[in-house]
């Protein structure tokens, strides 16, 4: 982050001596100062031993990023490769399908929470899912086509079926193309 210079620094200065709260908030109270936890002697590296010496001689060090590790996932969106194989060539027929064509947003999610309920107590293994095919590219922006196929991702992330959930793939051009998904569920057990 840049620091403002002296001509930017006034103007802000004046800006927000102009601004009222909308409400009063009350300062917040003032945390009790712990001391840092006690670390052991760490010994010097070839690499440490250069860090310091840049410091030292005032140079910038460019910080490493620190990168958190994507949380586990208890169940992968995976399937193997005989399964993948079947779906992308067709073979695989669907035990049951919802249409959502001409629905809002509301009822197509709670048509698909239903219908999900319905499969899984039927036991059925693939589940068609005919969304209608999303915008095109080229289409001209803002449009209201492809919403529902948006939703359906985090729809099926946030459902409570999605532990029954095995893999979310496209559909064959024979099963509906871009505007299908299958939706395979594990078996129950």
């Amino acid at each position: 982050m840049r620091q403002l210079n002296p001509d930017e620094a006034d103007l802000w200065a004046r800006v927000m001596a102009t601004v009222k709260p909308l409400r009063a908030v009350p300062p917040p109270a003032p945390r009790p100062a712990v001391p840092p936890p006690a670390q052991a002697p760490v010994k010097a590296t070839k690499s440490s031993k250069a860090l310091v010496r840049a410091v030292a001689a005032g140079r910038a060090v460019a910080a490493r990023p620190v990168v958190a590790p994507p949380p586990p996932s208890p169940r992968q969106n995976t399937l193997d490769g005989s399964w993948d194989k079947r779906l992308t060539r067709g073979i695989v027929s669907p035990d049951s399908s919802i249409d959502l064509h001409g629905h809002t947003l509301s009822s197509a999610h709670a048509m698909l929470d239903d219908g999900l309920s319905r499969a899984i107590a039927r036991g059925d293994r693939v589940l068609l899912l005919v969304t209608g095919k999303p915008p095109r590219p080229e289409s001209e922006r803002p449009h209201a086509r492809g919403a529902i196929r948006a939703a359906i991702a985090d729809w099926l992330a946030a459902s409570r079926h999605a532990d029954a959930i095995a893999a979310v793939r496209g559909a064959h051009p024979r099963h509906g193309g871009q505007g299908a998904l299958y939706i395979v569920l594990r078996r129950g057990r």
